[in-house]
């Protein structure tokens, strides 16, 4: 029995030697990559895209001819009216006389399949439609909630969202000016000016600032309607706005003289500052968990779920990131993966999620589609987005059946990404007229594509070949930019475009806000396929064994487009700004009286 024991300890010892080797296998050939599965797949989502800009553009295009047959149509009528003026009375006698027999035509009065007239008593209806796949309550007037909305509550969204504006503008301008140092190297010898000191102020102000603040400021609103009832305490959600703020100027202040946390991607903030950052967290979480749990329904919607959940995922992945055993080593390789992959995953991405099942079907006024499909991508996101980390760092020293995991988990996320794309768009199905009508639903309709366009192409990033492609290259850039930008920030506009002009009564014209949307499209467009171009060609150069510096030199056309997409990109940050002045803007005369407005949401 000892005997048989001792060799199967001794066959352990053979095979975990084997299991943590970092490489036990050749790297891959490059021969015909382009029949690669992932370069394929990356190439059939991104005509994807493509396909999504023509049709949002032909609905546009088709409002507009619209527009200008009715004017002409109104012409015409002018124009007879004129004509009818100039006749003689025979003249006229005459074409009133044909227009009489041909209004002696009438209908039996059972066309309506019932011999009742239909009376819309509230005057909600203001168009009928022939269409039975036009839902009718597309058609309906707008429900301000200007009198149902607490003050305070109106206050925290707004506040929250000013500075997420700010942060935003201030963000995208560093990465303006950094992007531009790509094409103009020598554009300034300054030290905080630098590219090194530059590049994480930017990520991080997008990150935190932008992104984070104006999530809790929509997560606000999402909790107290979703629960019925009022946010538990709005002196928690003030300190919260202050904790989150101050820990964004200050871990900038303390980038831009060269204070940082080393190498860590999205981590550059110093424990002090990320301290404060947390603390803010752990005020907005209680107070998210408190406003739940004295909410007057019984149920939970599926927004509060991905919002709680997202924040206590962040509170823990903030604290184990910065624990001081695993920032040296392999460990701390390791922990980074896991922190940079959770902080988009399950922070924004979870987050940002949660806010489009309430925002998405309350702009269509009509109910999600599949609240069982919500609670699918829910559970499975928690469960394959936690392992993933390490696809970032394939072929590296880490353990090869760690990085097996990393990627068969990558490939798992399918199942959460297919679940929420398919709940959102068939949401939307009945409701394509909205296109042509207001750029909210454009705005739902890329982030919803981008959903599933970044995130499928992230899995396929994973896998190893692609990966030995494009890893370390600018291509990472444009994924990066895909999930952010294009799911992240576009959703968070779509959800700022339809509730704030809702709570204030006010709201940007649609020109306006059209600029935004094609601005900020196009310009992610150029930026991510200039990127994705180019990273691949730099990342090939590398595998051929040519000099370091020849892939330099061939990223140059490369990374003028990518200035300007981000110019393009930038310019439409500045018309948001507007669109956001314009909307919080006080109206010039309200009748309503400053009580009205406190009334709270329910008594």
């Amino acid at each position: 029995m000892i005997l048989k024991n001792l060799n199967l300890f001794m066959m352990l010892m053979m095979i975990v030697p084997g299991m943590a080797l970092a490489q036990p296998e050749p790297n891959p050939s490059p021969e015909n990559w382009l029949t690669s599965p992932g370069i394929i797949g990356t190439f059939f989502l991104i005509a994807i895209v493509l396909i999504i800009a023509i049709v949002i553009m032909l609905f546009q295009v088709n409002s507009y001819i619209q527009t200008v047959r009715i004017k002409k149509l109104k012409a015409q009528q002018l124009a007879f009216n004129e004509e009818l003026i100039g006749l003689n009375e025979g003249e006229i006698d005459e074409i009133l006389l044909k227009r009489k027999q041909a209004l002696n035509f009438k209908l039996a009065g059972e066309e309506l399949g019932s011999g009742e007239h239909a009376v819309d008593d509230k005057g909600l209806v203001y168009k009928i439609s022939h269409d039975p796949g036009n839902p009718l309550v597309d058609e309906k007037k707008k429900s301000p909630l200007t009198f149902e909305t607490p003050f305070e509550l109106k206050r925290i969204l707004i506040f929250y969202l000013g500075a997420s504006v700010f942060w935003l503008v201030f963000g995208t301008l560093v990465g303006q000016y950094i992007g531009m140092k790509f094409v103009w190297p020598d554009m300034d010898h300054v030290a905080w000016l630098s590219f090194g000191r530059l590049r994480p102020v930017h990520t991080n102000t997008v990150f935190w600032g932008w992104a984070s603040m104006a999530m809790i400021g929509l997560g606000y609103f999402v909790i107290a309607r979703t629960s019925n009832t009022k946010i538990y305490s709005y002196r928690w959600a003030w300190i919260g706005w202050w904790l989150l703020n101050i820990a964004v100027v200050l871990g900038n202040y303390f980038l831009m003289i060269g204070v940082n946390n080393g190498g860590g991607e999205y981590r550059e903030y110093i424990w002090p500052v990320a301290l404060v950052f947390a603390l803010g967290m752990i005020f907005t979480l209680a107070n998210y968990y408190k406003t739940v749990a004295n909410r007057k329904i019984s149920d939970i919607y599926i927004s509060n779920w991905y919002i709680l959940a997202g924040l206590i995922w962040t509170i823990v992945l903030v604290t184990i990131g910065y624990l001081p055993f695993y920032q040296d080593g392999l460990g701390e390789t390791i922990i980074q993966g896991y922190y940079m992959h959770q902080g988009v995953g399950m922070w924004f991405m979870t987050f940002t999620l949660g806010l489009t099942y309430y925002y998405l079907p309350s702009s269509l006024n009509k109910p999600i589609y599949s609240y069982s499909l919500g609670v699918l991508a829910f559970w499975t996101q928690m469960l394959f987005y936690t392992m993933i980390g390490t696809h970032h760092f394939v072929f590296s020293p880490l353990p090869w059946w760690l990085q097996t995991m990393a990627i068969v988990f990558s490939a798992g996320m399918f199942i959460p990404v297919v679940a929420g794309s398919t709940n959102f768009l068939m949401t939307m199905k009945g409701s394509w007229n909205q296109i042509s009508k207001s750029y909210i639903l454009p705005f739902f309709l890329v982030g919803v594509v981008f959903y599933f366009v970044g995130s499928t192409q992230g899995s396929f990033q994973a896998f190893r070949f692609t990966n030995y492609v494009w890893h370390f290259t600018d291509f990472n850039v444009a994924h990066s930019h895909m999930t952010m930008y294009g799911i992240i920030s576009f959703l968070l506009w779509a959800s700022i475009y339809a509730i704030l002009p809702k709570v204030t009564g006010r709201e940007p014209k649609q020109l306006f806000v059209g600029i935004h949307f094609w601005m900020a499209f196009i310009g992610l467009f150029a930026y991510m396929i200039s990127m994705m171009a180019g990273g691949t060609l730099k990342g090939l150069s590398w595998i051929e064994g040519k000099y370091f510096i020849e892939s330099v030199i061939l990223m140059k056309p490369y990374w003028v487009w990518r200035a300007i997409g981000g110019s393009l990109m930038f310019i439409s940050h500045l018309m948001f700004a507007y669109n956001f002045y314009v909307m919080i803007k006080q109206p010039q005369a309200s009748a309503v009286t400053k009580d009205k407005v406190l009334t709270p949401l329910t008594t």
